[in-house]
């Protein structure tokens, strides 16, 4: 299959999560076959992952603002694991961004290799980063503020509206599933995947698939946990309960969507718990399921999931971009459902896995054109 041109991509936050992301770019370009793991499929209307470039990037940490992308993605408080390491200089340099709600307080008390150092410059405004859009060719625009990051959020969408550019929003703000948001994106003609990624294998996918399985099989569940600990900035960003109230209600509802009948509020509790140093950007994931099966009899379920954070989620990353890319080519604005459904945890519409699966093949397959006859 001949290859099309290039997805320019720009990024919002340069922190674990884009670190994987651009290591796997570089990873996968020259990949193919049983070599390409972790990616839904190697090519997604002609596109691999390899053909994605960065073309712009925001972030406001003094270590990675004014670097080269490509070495600011290893700096601190960056601590995933590195599988491309030494890669080329990109030419492309992280600017300033806006800082807004981006920053806990408690974050700036801590170690700098553990937290923020904000660059000493002014914040970008709507206009510096919609210039910077504009001048590097971004089809669209990835965000990956800060849990709890509401006005960040929301002003990297409102610049994408602005620029023209296709939106992936990766983290709990309620964007995608905002209809008002989705009216907006609709009307220009402009795609946006959300809202709040799924990992390739994390703790809210296994407890979605249990918790569907309960339902499919005739178990009533009674009450369930999910609690998990980390060590990267993300965990230590959660530490401030105020910033958790839509990465809870995002992931619990992610789980309440798949089960037979509603849970309480109180037989049911799934979030982040603890921050961990030492564990840096493995999450290590603990789930319990206590039902009542056939003559009402006891059972129960516990579940110990340990994976890298940052990379279980890269490859996901990867597919919506293409997704979204055959958005733009095909000239389709507004919420995408099925890649929402399938690739995040708070789309518009909550559909059990397998259907959501469905609804992205078919994507693909409907808006992939027919190849032209010579």
């Amino acid at each position: 299959m001949n290859r099309k041109r290039t997805i320019k991509i720009a990024i919002a936050g340069v922190g674990n999560c884009a670190s994987s992301l651009i290591q796997g770019i570089h990873y996968y370009r020259d990949r193919h076959g049983d070599d390409v793991i972790g990616l839904m499929h190697e090519e997604i209307g002609g596109y691999g992952a390899g053909d994605i470039e960065v073309v712009a990037a925001f972030d406001i940490d003094q270590r990675k603002v004014g670097q080269d992308v490509n070495r600011a993605i290893f700096a601190p408080p960056n601590c995933t694991t590195v599988f491309a390491g030494n890669l080329r200089p990109s030419g492309v340099t992280v600017a300033m961004g806006a800082t807004l709600d981006g920053i806990s307080a408690h974050m700036t008390l801590c170690d700098p290799q553990r937290s923020f150092v904000r660059a000493d410059l002014p914040d970008a405004t709507r206009e510096d980063v919609v210039r910077e859009l504009r001048r590097s060719g971004a089809e669209i625009l990835l965000n990956y503020m800060p849990v709890g990051s509401s006005d960040a959020a929301r002003f990297y969408a409102e610049c994408a509206l602005e620029a023209g550019v296709g939106f992936i929003n990766n983290m709990p703000v309620f964007l995608a599933s905002d209809p008002g948001f989705a009216a907006r994106f609709a009307a220009k003609g402009l795609p946006i995947i959300g809202d709040d990624i799924k990992s390739q294998l994390g703790a809210t996918i296994v407890h979605r698939v249990l918790t569907d399985i309960f339902a499919r099989r005739g178990v009533k569940l009674v009450h369930t946990y999910q609690i998990n600990t980390g060590g990267n900035t993300d965990f230590l960003n959660m530490k401030n309960q105020e910033r958790l109230a839509t990465k809870k209600v995002s992931k619990t509802e992610a789980v309440q969507a798949v089960a037979k009948e509603r849970m309480a509020d109180e037989d049911i509790h799934v979030g982040p718990s603890d921050y961990v140093p030492w564990q840096k950007d493995n999450k290590v994931a603990f789930i319990r399921m206590e039902g009542r099966l056939f003559g009402d009899v006891p059972m129960n379920l516990e579940l110990r999931l340990s994976v890298e954070d940052s990379p279980n989620s890269a490859g996901v990353a990867i597919d919506m971009i293409r997704c979204c890319k055959l958005a733009l080519d095909a000239g389709i604005g507004g919420v995408l459902a099925g890649p929402s459904a399938f690739f995040c945890k708070h789309p518009p519409e909550q559909v059990t896995d397998d259907v959501a699966f469905a609804m992205v093949e078919r994507f693909i397959r409907e808006t992939v054109p027919e190849p032209v006859a010579v």
